[in-house]
């Protein structure tokens, strides 16, 4: 029995030797791209499975499990920059890991996401170390003076997209490009509107479009959660949303909305305030402004969350009443 046990640790050991040696000899090979130059996209959220797929499709590597395999014993699974690289010569697969481990792009990416405020939009352009973030030591208004914007106020003014640019160049041109095509989508939008909002401006559709955002993560909802808000509006009742109301409390709020925060006075607070807060509190997406701007025809005036991400909706108070009791209490 002991013989046969050290025959079959010899046979592991010499299959894990020539295992490793035949990775070695890979990863000093020249790869087989064709043809060059080459161009190849790590995008957000790339692993290194997916990443060893992705240049397995596009006819980078050869073997993706190979290259992959690589990348495990290299531990270079926490090290992978996203960005578009340019692949100009033949490469090994160890001159490429170090290519994107360097984070050595011809182009780089920044992502605003939707949802987001002008506060995490500031930290996520100062955090890319290949955008040089002129914007640092501006004030609001020189920025939105930088990139052409004619409101006062940033909030909700850029579209939430991903976005490349040129290693070193200005995060201004970042803003501005996201700036254009949010006025560009908001304006679209507004020439197909349903008629009867009780919208005087685009501005107005776009703050109802960012609270449409913050209120729900079920995208099917956003028409119908804009539907109960237009409906309140148009009955004069408050719209008493809590993510105006956090949105007001700004740095001090903790995670925790309490009583007293919807008693405090801000002009956010659609509480204490009727009508729509001062200014968007959030990017909305293109399809919380399509519904602001063509919303659900409902009868609900109210709307509890289940704890799942989605809401019961109801048309009168004592229905929403035994909602709250059933799902909140």
């Amino acid at each position: 029995m002991k013989t046969w046990i050290k025959r079959l640790a010899l046979l592991a050991g010499l299959t894990a030797l020539a295992g490793a040696g035949g990775l070695a000899w890979y990863a000093n090979q020249p790869l087989p791209i064709e043809p060059l130059p080459k161009t190849i996209n790590v995008a957000p959220g790339t692993h290194l499975r997916s990443l060893s797929t992705m240049l397995e499709r596009e006819g980078v590597i050869g073997n993706a499990q190979v290259f992959w395999l690589l990348g495990r014993v290299l531990d270079k699974a926490g090290t992978l920059k996203v960005g578009v690289y340019r692949l100009d010569r033949p490469l090994t697969p160890l001159e490429l890991y170090a290519k994107i481990q360097r984070g050595e792009v011809s182009q780089a990416i920044v992502q605003f996401i939707e949802g987001w405020n002008w506060r995490e939009v500031r930290a996520a352009l100062a955090a890319q170390p290949l955008l040089k973030n002129d914007s640092a030591g501006m004030s609001d208004a020189e920025i939105l003076q930088a990139i052409g914007a004619e409101e006062r106020y940033p909030e909700g003014l850029l579209f939430p997209d991903t976005y490349f640019y040129a290693p070193h160049t200005s995060d201004l041109g970042v803003l501005r490009r996201a700036y254009r095509l949010q006025h560009e989508r908001l304006l679209t939008a507004w020439e197909t509107r349903a008629p009867g909002l009780p919208y005087r401006t685009p501005y107005e559709a776009l703050i109802m479009a960012s609270i449409v955002e913050k209120e729900t993560g079920a995208a099917y909802e956003r028409p119908q959660i804009a539907g109960v808000f237009l409906n309140r509006l148009r009955l004069g009742m408050r719209l008493q949303t809590d993510p105006a109301v956090i949105y007001g409390l700004g740095e001090r709020f903790d995670g925790n909305l309490r009583k007293v925060d919807l008693q405090r006075d801000t002009p956010y607070n659609t509480y204490t305030r009727a009508g729509l807060p001062p200014t968007p509190i959030a990017m909305p997406s293109a399809a919380a402004i399509q519904a602001a701007l063509n919303p659900a025809k409902t009868d609900a005036l109210y709307f509890v969350a289940r704890g799942d991400g989605t809401h019961v909706f109801s048309s009168n108070l004592d229905a929403h009443n035994r909602a709250v009791n059933r799902y909140q209490r």
